[in-house]
């Protein structure tokens, strides 16, 4: 779209009528970005930035994939909106096709525009099939920004919604954290205790209808859970007729190097929420899917959920297409081996920088957690920090690093690090280099 407006004035516009998410609005000047290809964007004064976090971990493509725009070009003449009560050619693909990379077992689907409605029907799903109300998520979680998700949310985005935010239902375990275990125990003589705290959990707590977890967990520190953690969960959910529900929005769809994370473990949750990557980002679609077994109940019973844009046709059939190119490209191959190079490269750092407390991840998904000091793991920055407005550390790195030509991801006292899965290993190197550089300001916090 062209504009006679100049970048300073977009950005003015942009500032002054619209809200920044998550921020104060005192001070913002968002970037203006004019045009953005491949693995990289291009601001209004023609400065390039490599995206070496996927915008918001979603761009697995990375940007301006020919298939998938052609995809929205072609659905738009041919078929822009029709009411979800009907039935579309998009539709009835794109569900066979998820039959090929879901998890077994997962068969039917409801379509959402982002993962946060991914997860408010699963919600109501699990409690219309179980009888039951509460839900069991875990501190250091993100699950969406609507009152459902938000209220099962565990990080300082929720506070602002207290006490309305923490719906009646909603409760917290502890999160899986071998680094700084909030348990206080070490892996592996802990007995994955995270996990075993869960069952307590459910047998004093009545009408548990669902656990919820992020596999991965993602923006909250790209936490990997021991092997023995999600098999572990899946045998207690099961015992105690209580629903599991994978949040995949962030880690699904080659990130960690698998369709989805869970099939690292092996593991068949009763319901998966995904959004994100499913069209690289391209439009807005997210997608709840639960088993054959919680579908046959509404067999019976009044499915009493629905959205104007659910299986929105034009947010389907770039999913098709993305899918089919993340086949092409064999990009789960590429997550797993690039994956690897990176993970080698930012734990290269670490003794470099006494700022680096743990490097950690899969696939092409890698948290770089800052600290103070090394041997207390005290982080530079809190959630109060945050919400307060302090000036944080990461944010000072990741500015230098823009100013270097690099985008990362931070949050309180970490990095995502999580480029589009075509990334290449010189597009890692520019990377890291980078952050190498740039983490001389946090060293230089260090006591």
């Amino acid at each position: 779209m062209s504009t006679n407006l100049t970048s300073q004035k977009i950005t003015e516009l942009t500032a002054r009528y619209t809200y920044g998410t998550w921020r104060f609005q005192k001070g913002w000047k968002p970037l203006h970005v004019a045009d953005a290809e491949g693995c990289y964007f291009t601001d209004g004064s023609g400065k390039k930035y490599l995206d070496f976090s996927s915008q918001l971990m979603c761009s697995n493509l990375g940007h301006k994939n020919p298939a998938v725009i052609k995809a929205i070009e072609e659905q738009a003449r041919h078929l822009p909106f029709i009411a979800p009560g009907f039935a579309t050619d998009v539709r009835a693909e794109l569900s066979k096709m998820l039959l090929e990379v879901l998890p077994e077992g997962l068969e039917k689907f409801f379509f959402t525009t982002s993962g946060t409605e991914a997860n408010e029907a699963a919600f109501k799903i699990a409690r219309m099939y179980t009888g039951k109300t509460k839900i069991i998520a875990r501190y250091r979680s993100y699950h969406g920004s609507t009152m459902g998700s938000i209220a099962a949310t565990s990080d300082p985005r929720r506070w602002a919604m207290e006490p309305a935010g923490k719906i009646p239902g909603v409760i917290f375990a502890p999160e899986v954290n071998c680094y700084k275990c909030p348990m206080m125990h070490t892996y592996p003589g802990c007995g994955i205790a995270c996990v075993e705290y869960i069952e307590h959990m459910i047998e004093n707590e009545s009408d548990v209808a669902a656990v919820l977890v992020e596999p991965v967990v993602g923006t909250n520190g790209v936490l990997i859970p021991p092997k023995e953690y999600l098999p572990r969960l899946r045998q207690i959910c099961d015992k105690y007729n209580v629903m599991l529900i994978a949040d995949e929005v962030m880690s699904g769809w080659g990130r960690t190097g698998e369709w989805f994370a869970v099939d690292h473990w092996g593991v068949k949750p009763d319901i998966l929420t995904t959004a994100k990557g499913i069209t690289a980002a391209y439009v807005p679609l997210g997608l709840c899917a639960t088993t054959k077994k919680i579908a046959d109940y509404f067999d019976d019973h009044y499915f009493s959920h629905g959205h104007t844009y659910e299986a929105h046709p034009i947010t389907l059939a770039p999913a098709i297409t993305a899918i089919n190119e993340m086949k092409r490209l064999n990009t789960n191959q590429r997550a797993r081996e690039l994956g690897m190079y990176l993970g080698e490269k930012l734990h290269a750092l670490k003794p470099k920088h006494p700022s680096i407390g743990e490097v950690r991840g899969m696939g092409l998904f890698w948290a770089v957690e800052l600290v103070k000091n090394q041997e207390s793991k005290e982080p530079f920055n809190t959630k109060s920090d945050k919400v307060s407005g302090k000036p944080l550390v990461v944010d000072k790195v990741a500015a230098e690093m823009m100013k270097n030509g690099v985008f990362v991801q931070a949050w309180i006292s970490h990095f995502v690090v999580a480029p589009p899965l075509i990334v290449s290993k010189d597009e890692i190197d520019e990377g890291v280099k980078a952050l190498d550089e740039a983490l001389r300001i946090a060293d230089a916090e260090v006591q």
